[in-house]
C-alpha cells in the first residue's frame, strides 16, 4: 500500500505544523485537551487509529431490537479512533435449537443498522471508505462477526453476510459450531485442524471480498487456512506468549490464547498481520512493550491493535439475547465493569483516551511516527484493502 504510506507521512507532516487544529478534530471530552502532548496530538491526527477487534453489545433477539442508546461516535472521538472492527458473536448464550444462531445474527445485524443510524455513521465496504472517513474525520466500522456459528452448515449464508456490510469475519469463537470450521484453540483438538466447510468459507470469503480472521485457531488449523487463503489473512486479537504479564493465575488461564513466535512468524510471512491485546498489560507503557516484543518477532509491518474490549457500555438485559458479552452480576442482574473492559478505560491510570494513550506510550518506548503509523492502523490497512479490493 505505497500510495497509504505516502498519504500518512503527508499528513503527519501536515498536521506537525497544525498541532492545535488537530487536537480540535480530535474532542477528548472529559480528558483536558492540554494534558495530550502536541506530538501525540498530531500523529493521532495524521494516521489511521483502528481497533481491529473491539465489541458492541447489541440484543440479539428481535423482540429487544433496538437496544439501548450508546454513544459510538463520541466514544470513538474520545479515543482517537479512525475506526473499530465492531463485533459480536452469537455463541455466548448456548445454542440449542437449529437456526438460533442464525436468527442471532441477523437480529444482531439490524440492531448494529439502528445504532450506527443513531449515531450518524456508517459501515466501511473497502478502503476508499476508510479514507473518506479518515478525510472527513468521521468515525466508522467495519462490520465483524466472531465465529461462523450463524453459517450452520450453509455456505450461501457468507454472501447474505457480506450484502449486510459484513467485511471481517473470525472463522472460529470459544465454542464449536454445528458444522465446525476448525479446532479452537482452548478446546481439545478433534478435527485435525481446518475443516473442509472451514476451507470452503475461506474461498467463499476470498471471492466475495471478506478479511478472514484466524483468531481462536490452533497452530494446525492457521497453518491449514494459510495454504487455502488466496488473499492475506490476519489475526486481530493475540499476544505472544512470551510475554505473560504479572498475574501469574491470569497468565495461565490465558497461555492458550497466544500465539508463539514460531506461529507468529509463520502468519507474518504469508503477508498477514498480528493484533496485540491489551489483556497482558497494566499499563500504556506495558503494552507498548509488548508491541515491542512482537514487532521483534515479527517485524514493524505485521502488527496492529486488536484490544478485544468494548467500546461502549455492555448491553445486558437479564434473559434476553445480547452479543459480546459472557457474564451477568448477581441474580442475572448487570454485572460491575472490569478495569481494562472499556476500550476508554483500558488502565486504571489512564489520563487519555485509548489511541492517545497508546501513541504517548510508544513514544516513551523508542517508535517512530512512521512505525506508529504502521501499527496503529497502516498495517490493517493494507489486508483490508487487499481483501476487499474487486
Amino acid at each position: 500500500m505505497k500510495s497509504l504510506s505516502a498519504c500518512s507521512r503527508r499528513d503527519f507532516l501536515s498536521a506537525l505544523t497544525g498541532t492545535g487544529v488537530a487536537m480540535m478534530l480530535h474532542p477528548l471530552s472529559s480528558w483536558a485537551i492540554s494534558d495530550i502532548d502536541p506530538r501525540v496530538a498530531a500523529i493521532v491526527a495524521a494516521s489511521y487509529g483502528i481497533d481491529t477487534h473491539n465489541h458492541v453489545d447489541v440484543p440479539l433477539t428481535k423482540e429487544d431490537i433496538p437496544g439501548p442508546d450508546i454513544e459510538l461516535a463520541g466514544e470513538m472521538k474520545r479515543a482517537g479512533l479512525t475506526a473499530i472492527c465492531m463485533t459480536f458473536a452469537v455463541d455466548y448464550q448456548q445454542l440449542v435449537n437449529p437456526g438460533d444462531a442464525y436468527d442471532r445474527f441477523l437480529n444482531g445485524l439490524t440492531a448494529m443498522d439502528a445504532e450506527l443510524a443513531k449515531n450518524r455513521m456508517k459501515r466501511a465496504l473497502n478502503m476508499d471508505d476508510l479514507r473518506r472517513a479518515k478525510q472527513k474525520k468521521q468515525p466508522i466500522v467495519i462490520q465483524s462477526v466472531e465465529g461462523g456459528h450463524w453459517l450452520e452448515g450453509q455456505l450461501d449464508r457468507v454472501e447474505v453476510g457480506y450484502k449486510r456490510g459484513l467485511r471481517h469475519l473470525t472463522l472460529l469463537h470459544d465454542s464449536d459450531a454445528s458444522t465446525p470450521l476448525g479446532d479452537v484453540y482452548t478446546n481439545v483438538p478433534v478435527f485435525g485442524g481446518l475443516t473442509k466447510f472451514g476451507a470452503d468459507v475461506i474461498t467463499e470469503c476470498n471471492r466475495l471480498g471478506i478479511l478472514v480472521d484466524l483468531a481462536h485457531c490452533d497452530g494446525n488449523t492457521v497453518a491449514m487456512a494459510l495454504k487455502v487463503a488466496q488473499q492475506p489473512v490476519f489475526i486481530s486479537h493475540t499476544g505472544l506468549n512470551t510475554q505473560l504479564g504479572t498475574n501469574p493465575n491470569f497468565a495461565k488461564m490465558m497461555y492458550k490464547r497466544l500465539i508463539s513466535k514460531e506461529n507468529a512468524k509463520i502468519v507474518a510471512d504469508a503477508g498477514g498481520v498480528i493484533g496485540v491485546w491489551t489483556h497482558l498489560a497494566d499499563t500504556p507503557l506495558a503494552y507498548a512493550q509488548n508491541i515491542r516484543a512482537l514487532v521483534d518477532v515479527v517485524g514493524v509491518d505485521h502488527v496492529c491493535i486488536g484490544t478485544d474490549t468494548k467500546m461502549t457500555p455492555a448491553y445486558r438485559k437479564p434473559g434476553s439475547g445480547f452479543g459480546g458479552d459472557k457474564g451477568k452480576g448477581q441474580n442475572g442482574g448487570p454485572q460491575k465493569p472490569r478495569v481494562g473492559e472499556r476500550t476508554n478505560e483500558a488502565w486504571a491510570d489512564q489520563k487519555a483516551g485509548f489511541y492517545y494513550a497508546v501513541v504517548d506510550a510508544m513514544l516513551k518506548t523508542g517508535f517512530n511516527e512512521e512505525e506508529i503509523s504502521k501499527i496503529g492502523g497502516g498495517n490493517f490497512c493494507r489486508v483490508f484493502d487487499a481483501a476487499t479490493k474487486k
